[in-house]
């Protein structure tokens, strides 16, 4: 149990306890000609054929309002959150992830008409820091979008918004939007959006979510939902059972994006007929314990990448070189 507990201390600590943007604040547009406003803008040449748009998940508890880029703390956590994350795709990618005024964690405690301002205003910036991305650094690379969490709604809020766009859909080589909700009724309003259904396909996004066989009910898919995923452990959109054995490792990662703890083979997995969530086996809420008062014993929200890892850096790697041969 010990060697668990520093895990979650670390994604305890991940959370910033202090003031937000003021409404003129909101207003001010953000600069992404200043490198200052990116937390990673790899502008270099060398062997990585795509570049991913990384989205940070929530950092920043900010009562019921938005970051601000003016707190120096928050960044420091917003950087630390991207670190943890960023070695699934930068062996692959170049990395641009820009600093965004992100909503708090307070203001998921809101109804979704009230917390939906907030949300508005952080995909405000992201939009931004990708047209500024796309038009100054892209130079015709394929694109990943990712993002966990806050960052994955955010990165489908850019699929939705900028990929109906024949120039750029056909640059899009994935979109990883893990730990957040994907509809077929999201699939029907926006055409141009396709979900993941093999280990190699293009252009799709790809999506899971992580729990208990016992839950029924979450922040992220609640309980009258059913949403998309595919199983990272075989790359199956049905609810074909994925054994360990399929797990390369799960990694657990600090601030600076070191892999403090590797565990090959520690879960099996599967997607539930009835809510589309991946059902985590061979792993206990007492092992892996939610932190957040968000959630209750048994969403492994904050786990989905870490669970996982090995599996998810190897597919980018896969869908950036499947893109490249097509």
């Amino acid at each position: 149990m010990k060697k668990y507990l520093s895990i979650c201390f670390c994604l305890v600590f991940i959370l910033v306890f202090t003031s937000g943007c003021s409404n003129e604040e909101i207003k001010t547009e953000i600069c992404y000609a200043k490198q200052e406003n990116w937390a990673y803008c790899e502008t270099q040449t060398d062997s990585r054929k795509a570049d991913v748009f990384f989205i940070c998940p929530t950092v920043f508890d900010g009562n019921e309002t938005n970051m601000s880029l003016e707190d120096e703390d928050a960044k420091e956590s917003f950087l630390g959150a991207i670190n943890m994350e960023k070695g699934i795709y930068d062996g692959s990618c170049r990395v641009f992830a820009p600093y965004y005024r992100q909503a708090g964690l307070n203001v998921y405690e809101l109804p979704d008409e009230e917390r939906e301002p907030y949300l508005q205003s952080a995909y405000k910036d992201v939009k931004q820091a990708f047209e500024y991305y796309y038009k100054h650094y892209n130079k015709g690379r394929p694109i990943v979008l990712a993002g966990f969490s806050q960052g994955a709604d955010m990165s489908l809020r850019l699929l939705k918004d900028q990929f109906d766009n024949k120039e750029l859909s056909e640059k899009l080589v994935a979109c990883y939007a893990i730990g957040w909700n994907v509809t077929q009724e999201e699939l029907e309003e926006y055409p141009h959006m396709k979900f993941a259904t093999s280990e190699t396909d293009t252009g799709v996004i790809i999506s899971f979510n992580s729990e208990a066989e016992n839950i029924a009910d979450s922040l992220i898919v609640p309980e009258n939902m059913k949403t998309l995923a595919i199983n990272p452990l075989n790359w199956k959109t049905d609810s074909t059972f994925a054994d360990q054995s399929l797990n390369q490792g799960a990694c657990f990662t600090n601030y600076s994006g070191e892999i403090e703890t590797e565990i090959p083979h520690l879960t099996g997995a599967y997607i539930d007929d009835v809510r589309g969530t991946l059902k985590v086996i061979d792993v206990t809420p007492e092992e892996y314990p939610p932190v957040l008062e968000l959630f209750e014993d048994g969403i492994y929200h904050l786990y989905d990448y870490q669970f996982f890892y090995r599996n998810l850096q190897e597919n980018v790697g896969k869908r950036v070189a499947t893109y490249g041969s097509d």
